[in-house]
């Protein structure tokens, strides 16, 4: 599976014209508006993968993809909403603890121990959150349904399932390597040019491995409550 995710991006006449947009796009990404773009062909790219489609989409019909890409931003953001709670909570409890102890070392020690607490549950709440985020968004393309990024009878399907965890896997595999490529590439001047079509070259290819991952496991209204299915081949 990893080196079909790899290999993934580059099949099809339009590859490279499809890289290179998905790569100037997350250069502008600091507009916002090209970043919904990009999420919507993620979005399309995975709808292909779980239709059996050999070749990667185009970048085409720009309304549906910023639509797309505008919802799935919309539901990253929900999911982020937990840890970022934990960490305002944190920064509220310092500052009260802080002015209730008089700035004391008793109190100062009270806030380093909120501050550490809060840190691992952040931590540990994001990892938590990276892996069901995909799961949720493969959950909305399936339905088309916002709705369905949150419920938890398939998000607990996937999560559960040693499919999705395999390509999960992948798609972290080419992300870590992508970070590496892009590490070497920072070292010489061309570096910062070239990091945003790497980094969209391995989004595409970890879409691909997830989308490939999950493909043939069965809808929750199917019946098929089984939550470990062979992985696709």
């Amino acid at each position: 599976m990893f080196q079909d995710a790899l290999l993934y991006p580059r099949d099809g006449d339009s590859a490279v014209k499809t890289i290179a947009i998905g790569g100037v796009l997350l250069f502008l990404s600091f507009l916002v508006v090209p970043t919904f773009f990009v999420l919507g062909y993620l979005v399309r790219t995975l709808r292909a993968v779980l239709n059996g489609e050999a070749e990667p989409p185009v970048f085409d019909d720009w309304g549906d993809l910023g639509m797309d890409g505008l919802k799935v931003f919309a539901i990253g953001v929900v999911y982020s909403l937990v840890p970022t709670a934990i960490a305002v909570a944190a920064v509220f409890a310092s500052g009260a603890t802080l002015g209730l102890g008089g700035g004391g070392s008793g109190s100062g020690l009270a806030v380093g121990l909120i501050v550490l607490v809060a840190a691992l549950a952040v931590t540990v709440i994001s990892l938590a959150m990276a892996y069901v985020l995909p799961a949720a968004v493969v959950a909305y393309v399936r339905t088309d349904s916002v709705a369905a990024a949150f419920a938890p009878g398939e998000l607990r399907r996937f999560a559960f399932s040693r499919t999705y965890a395999t390509g999960w896997l992948v798609a972290f595999g080419i992300s870590l390597l992508a970070g590496v490529v892009i590490g070497v590439l920072n070292a010489v001047v061309i570096g910062a040019v070239l990091a945003p079509f790497v980094t969209f070259y391995a989004n595409v290819a970890g879409t691909y491995a997830i989308g490939t991952a999950v493909r043939d496991m069965p809808a929750i209204d199917a019946g098929d409550e089984t939550p470990d299915v062979q992985p696709a081949a």
